[in-house]
């Protein structure tokens, strides 16, 4: 069951158009992840479905609410952790989840959701004091503090260490298992491949593409291998088979790309030749490699 529906999202400043034609499902349960070059739309395509701003053209709808004319509503439901976000110097810890709570019908116990995200002993500390990775769990906590059945988190682990941001996947993994819908907006490949069920890749205030992670980095249908060959091999031999694109030495090894089964092709060509492949690599496609392939790195605006 579909929980967010945009069609046809467009939304226009002056003469640009940030957003334009953006289409997308978001199914109930799973971490979907919008994903792009900085000033792709993303950004933007939130706010809408969040109902910060009001689209020019579309529909979209959030568990059945229009996010403009029953935005009191769709509040009461959906957490919001943006970009920008920030709170005052002074606030504790506490006192910010308290502040928080009493904007929702049914929220969350703060002191629970602070012990269960790790915030218990920065209970009392002022947001100034909190270091990125603390900031970021405060920043999920108010998220869900409204007990929300959709969350949507933007740009949720940029600027922290590699030990805060693996810490912070913890908890978007934690929020998953229990039932809640996460629309998660990044720039961060590995970021979509360990939490995202599906991804649409947006570019230019367009959505090139919708799929698994794993479905995206096929469509760039680059393999790599890498080996080191028992004996003399002719490379065109190698070059004659249909799956292979590129070919390049690198003293005794050869470095191969190509397509479709590039390595089961390879391996029954030395095996016909009783050819040992020694130090053999296998690297598949990635994300990474579907994004590059995917998009055009001409940035726009949010």
């Amino acid at each position: 069951m579909a929980v967010i529906e945009v069609e046809h999202l467009e939304k226009r400043y002056g003469r640009f158009t940030a957003v334009h034609d953006v289409s997308f499902q978001v199914e109930r349960g799973e971490v979907f992840g919008i994903l792009g070059p900085n000033g792709a739309g993303k950004t933007t395509t939130v706010e809408c479905l969040a109902g910060l701003r009001a689209a020019d053209g579309g529909r979209i709808s959030v568990l059945g609410l229009d996010p403009v004319r029953q935005r009191d509503e769709l509040r009461q439901v959906l957490g919001v952790q943006l970009q920008e976000s920030g709170l005052p110097d002074k606030l504790t810890v506490r006192e910010a989840l308290r502040l928080f709570a009493s904007f929702y019908r049914h929220p969350a116990d703060p002191e629970e959701l602070m012990a269960r995200l790790g915030l218990a002993e920065k209970a009392g500390a002022r947001y100034k004091k909190l270091s990125g990775g603390q900031k970021q769990r405060l920043a999920i906590a108010l998220a869900v503090i409204g007990n929300p059945e959709v969350v949507v988190l933007d740009e949720l682990t940029t600027g922290l260490d590699p030990h805060a941001r693996r810490t912070t996947w913890e908890l978007v993994e934690q929020l998953r298992d229990t039932g809640v819908t996460v629309l998660l907006v990044t720039h961060f490949m590995a970021e979509a491949e360990r939490l995202c069920d599906r991804v649409a890749l947006i570019d230019g205030g367009r959505v090139v593409a919708v799929d698994t992670p794993a479905g995206l980095a096929a469509r760039a249908g680059q393999q790599r291998m890498r080996f080191r060959p028992s004996a003399p091999l002719d490379e065109e031999l190698l070059r004659a088979l249909p799956e292979v694109t590129a070919l390049s030495w690198h003293g005794p090894v050869v470095e191969l790309s190509g397509t479709g089964n590039l390595v089961q092709a390879v391996t029954a060509l030395l095996a016909r030749r009783q050819i040992i492949a020694a130090d053999l690599r296998v690297e598949q496609a990635s994300l990474d490699d579907a994004f590059i392939s995917l998009t055009s790195h001409e940035p726009q605006s949010d």
